[in-house]
């Protein structure tokens, strides 16, 4: 795969072309995936460019998943009511948008037939079975297929040839590179070029109504979706919070975070938008550098991982120290063992583990202090690092609205398996992976207001 230089606003080292084939007349297709938004968009501003360079029309398609990685109707009620919203922004600049249901390796191919398509372009995702659907894609194409990762503000592939082994390896690659890529939004236009037979309306309801999904996880109401309410939600994070948010982002009883995850998990809203209006706000620098460090070292460090490491979510993906730990005290005696459903129900004797756990479930999210606490208690509670492993990512994929991200991926990975961390003093069941404690938890926050706030009832 090479990357692809170009004539259009985006810088040509964001674009990967995965294959060549003979240039064609007729409409781009951007096949949206990962980045589900209109403003702030490369990779559909880079469709945009190639469709203006032949003087083509274009389209921007959506392929439904009958079922994705877990994700309950919680998250595909939150990931449609975006859609109808990209519909709605798309149809403004004259772009039709089509949403496809079925096997995506037979729906794209056949949309860019039908159309008689010069080219397809796709967003990035370094998660394995996104790059599973493009090779078989790659198999069935025949027109060129372009790639643009609009997700990372230092593209992945540039950022680092490797898996990093933590933060402090990528901070000084990325540093030096963000100069090139650090820059602001062209807007995109209206599209001068139409299909002459535009698409129907989305029937959203409809949509809705034909999903055969867990449903077992109710939508999260008290997240408004989209990409106004994604600008609305920076507005307020902006305005009220980041100016404290060194000295609040690690306390779970404050309401001290971005709230910005689901936001970005759907790419409803650009890391890069973020970044340029943190940069620009008059608020306290440690509290700045604090948010920046998180928003683009370590989420872009979490790609890093997913893309280079084939095994992110198995023990083989863990560094050979902490697997070979971990083998150690397989053996070891737990003074607790819970199953997969009295984890999911909150039934363990720990009260902060499981209001952690109710916090998730009704909202929807769970504070990243308290992510870390509870991922290693379930390493703690579980007979092997492999059950703790698929039931961190069982929980976590079906109640976090971010769910299924990189970012949950090595976070998870991190708190069993040492990814993007050192060993530690050598203690049971651990090993020499990281530990945490109740007591710890004590010493850092008020446990006691935690547990208060999120008892079981309502």
């Amino acid at each position: 795969m090479k990357q692809d230089g170009d004539k259009t606003l985006v810088n040509g080292s964001r674009v990967r072309t995965l294959k060549e084939d003979e240039i064609q007349k007729g409409p781009v297709v951007y096949w949206m995936s990962r980045e589900q938004r209109v403003k702030d968009n490369w990779a559909l501003l880079y469709a945009q460019g190639l469709a203006m360079e032949r003087r083509a029309p274009l389209l921007v398609a959506f392929a439904l998943a009958p079922r994705f990685l877990g994700a309950t109707i919680r998250q595909y009620h939150f990931m449609l009511k975006g859609l109808a919203c990209v519909e709605d922004d798309l149809a403004k600049s004259a772009i039709p948008f089509y949403l496809l249901e079925g096997n995506l390796e037979k729906e794209i191919p056949d949309l860019s037939t039908l159309v008689g398509a010069s080219a397809l372009v796709s967003d990035f995702d370094p998660l394995r079975i996104k790059r599973e659907w493009k090779a078989k894609l790659m198999t069935r194409l025949h027109i060129p297929f372009y790639e643009v990762d609009a997700h990372n503000i230092v593209p992945c592939w540039i950022a680092s040839p490797k898996q990093e082994y933590g933060a402090y390896t990528l901070r000084p690659k990325l540093k030096r590179l963000l100069p090139d890529f650090f820059t602001d939004y062209p807007t995109l236009e209206r599209h001068p070029y139409r299909m002459k037979r535009m698409a129907e309306r989305i029937d959203w309801q409809k949509v809705r109504t034909l999903l055969k999904i867990d449903s077992s996880a109710d939508g999260i109401d008290s997240v408004e979706s989209g990409e106004s309410a994604a600008a609305k939600a920076l507005d307020h994070f902006l305005a009220k919070k980041l100016n404290d948010y060194n000295l609040s982002r690690n306390d779970p009883c404050r309401d001290g975070q971005s709230n910005l995850s689901p936001y970005l998990h759907f790419g409803q809203l650009a890391a890069q938008r973020v970044a340029l209006e943190v940069k620009k706000a008059r608020v306290d620098l440690k509290s700045k550098d604090a948010f920046l460090e998180e928003l683009i070292v370590r989420r872009e460090l979490s790609d890093n991982f997913c893309f280079y490491n084939e095994a992110y979510d198995r023990f083989e993906g863990f560094p050979r120290w902490a697997q070979e730990s971990l083998n150690k005290h397989r053996s070891d005696k737990h003074e607790y063992t819970y199953s997969i459903s009295q984890l999911e129900e909150a039934m363990t004797h720990d009260p902060l583990w499981n209001a952690a756990q109710m916090e998730m479930v009704r909202k929807g999210k769970m504070h990243g202090y308290m992510r870390m606490y509870w991922c290693k208690k379930i390493l703690e509670w579980t007979t092997s690092p492999e059950e703790a492993l698929s039931s961190a990512i069982y929980l976590n994929d079906k109640y976090e609205l971010d769910g299924r991200d990189p970012n949950g991926y090595s976070g998870i990975a991190w708190s069993i398996g040492g990814v993007h961390d050192r060993a530690w003093f050598e203690r049971k069941i651990f090993g020499k992976v990281r530990y945490m404690s109740y007591g710890g938890c004590q010493s850092k926050f008020d446990v006691e207001a935690f547990i208060k706030k999120n008892r079981f009832q309502e």
